[in-house]
């Protein structure tokens, strides 16, 4: 057999006694006849066995860790202990040197901001591997629920002239001089000279374009880049991040939790099943960094118990005002352990909050519905009292709000007066008001960030390790 076999398909093999090829990087090579082989298709090495006096001196001294060699030779009962099978080396060849003495990923435990410095080297490391092929599978699991279900996937526009969240904190797209841009008779910038004739920047969100594409296809997703130019350097912030969107018509809040909760689920039982090694190496990273932790700051549950305790119960619904009741009353919040207290109705409550009800008081995923209106987007269904609208949180252990939804408020009237309240322009998202003209319909969605998801999933602790190349304040390397 001449063609490429990956290792982790080698690996799962009964069989022995036939010839293979296996290509990969060296992990490790003792006693000049035992080379730890990886693909990256597993973090478990392929054990390959060099004939003493097979190879010659220069050869030898070439099969250096992170040194990608290709080996050709027959399957056999391994001797070692924890693998089935290794391979004896017929013939080996260098496909690449690696200078040890340069070389950054050697074999010895590396701290997470070292390998955040290397990020161009990190996934050769067993903790990168798994966390990447973890956030392949759940991409491919989001598009495999929202397909077996009917969905539409729509590219929704990377440059837009519209802010979906009315933030402002975006970043610009021009091709206009940054030093000396041409100026209008107000004095202002001129971007009618610009590229696309009008101001325009990343997208924040794709929510407003797929609500157009659900007026028509009724059900729709997103799953792609955005982007916000926060100066926040936190464990939780990124400047570029994914993010899966869909927006359904004919649907109301309910509906849309219960799609929200199912995709949750469904996710994640599809990475349990199909990276059941990955995160069980995960599982165990998880409880040695715990070790380093007093025993109060340890969590209750490991990494697999917490994504088995999302699968096994489902999610709580209350209301933003239950919700407050609940965190005023709180001992934490009487002993004020809270860093922001809880003084009363309509505050916009932080992570400490939505874990608190999470994991202290409910102990299962909570959905928080009926926020107040001010702390909300203007393009959310008002309710009858005239405070809240129909707005939907879903928050989880360790992470608090992972999902953020709404019904849309498909009357015009109300959806003008709320934009005019907001200072929205109304003459710019003229295009946006049309879907409430023309045939309007209840309709909803929501957005999960989806390295949020992959944090969860993978137990890690900053979100700049659960995307391949982080982009933060002061960081665009690689």
């Amino acid at each position: 057999m001449s063609q490429r076999t990956k290792i982790k398909a080698l690996l799962q093999l009964e069989e022995t006694g036939f010839e293979v090829t296996v290509k990969g990087w060296v992990r490790t090579f003792r006693n000049n006849q035992f080379i730890a082989l990886n693909d990256g298709s597993t973090n478990n090495n392929l054990q390959i066995v060099v004939a003493l006096d097979s190879l010659d001196e220069d050869t030898l001294k070439r099969i250096t860790t992170g040194a990608a060699i290709s080996v050709t030779g027959e399957v056999v009962p391994s001797l070692g202990k924890g693998q089935k099978v290794e391979v004896k080396a017929k013939t080996l060849q260098i496909l690449g040197d690696c200078d040890p003495t340069t070389y950054p990923i050697q074999p010895k435990k590396h701290s997470l901001e070292f390998l955040r410095d290397n990020a161009h080297l990190r996934f050769r490391t067993n903790t990168f591997g798994a966390v990447f092929r973890v956030r392949n599978t759940l991409a491919f699991a989001v598009h495999k629920f929202f397909n077996e279900r009917g969905f539409v996937y729509l590219h929704t526009p990377v440059i837009t002239a519209s802010d979906a969240e009315g933030a402002g904190e975006m970043f610009r797209v021009t091709t206009l001089d940054a030093v000396k841009p041409p100026l209008n008779d107000e004095g202002h910038v001129d971007f009618k000279q610009d590229f696309f004739g009008k101001a325009t920047n990343l997208t924040v969100s794709g929510q407003l374009e797929g609500e157009l594409g659900a007026m028509a296809l009724s059900d729709i997703y997103t799953f792609g880049p955005t982007f916000r130019a926060e100066n926040s350097n936190t464990t939780r912030h990124l400047a570029e991040f994914w993010m899966i969107e869909p927006e359904m018509a004919f649907c109301d809040l309910t509906e849309n939790m219960d799609t929200a909760e199912a995709l949750l689920k469904y996710v994640i039982a599809y990475a349990l099943e199909h990276n059941a090694e990955d995160i069980e190496f995960l599982t165990q990273r998880l409880l040695e960094e715990e070790k380093q932790k007093p025993q109060q700051d340890r969590s209750e549950l490991n990494l697999l118990e917490k994504l088995q305790f999302c699968l096994g119960n489902d999610f709580v619904r209350l209301t933003y005002t239950e919700a407050i009741d609940i965190l005023k009353d709180s001992s934490h919040n009487k002993k004020k352990k809270f860093q922001y207290l809880i003084e009363g109705w309509g505050t916009d409550l932080q992570s400490e909050h939505e874990r608190y009800l999470v994991e202290k008081h409910f102990k299962k995923p909570v959905i928080l519905t009926d926020y107040p209106k001010e702390i909300k987007a203007f393009y959310m269904r008002q309710n009858e009292d005239g405070k809240t609208v129909r707005a939907m949180d879903i928050l989880f252990p360790g992470i608090g709000e992972i999902v953020g939804g709404s019904q849309r408020e498909e009357r015009l009237d109300k959806l003008e007066q709320r934009m005019n309240e907001m200072g929205i322009p109304t003459e710019e998202l003229w295009w946006y008001l049309d879907t409430r003209r023309f045939g309007a319909c209840e309709h909803a969605g929501f957005g999960l960030g989806f390295e949020r998801l992959v944090l969860f999933v993978t137990g890690m602790g900053n979100i700049r390790d659960v995307i391949p190349f982080p982009r933060a304040p002061k960081t665009a390397e690689f």
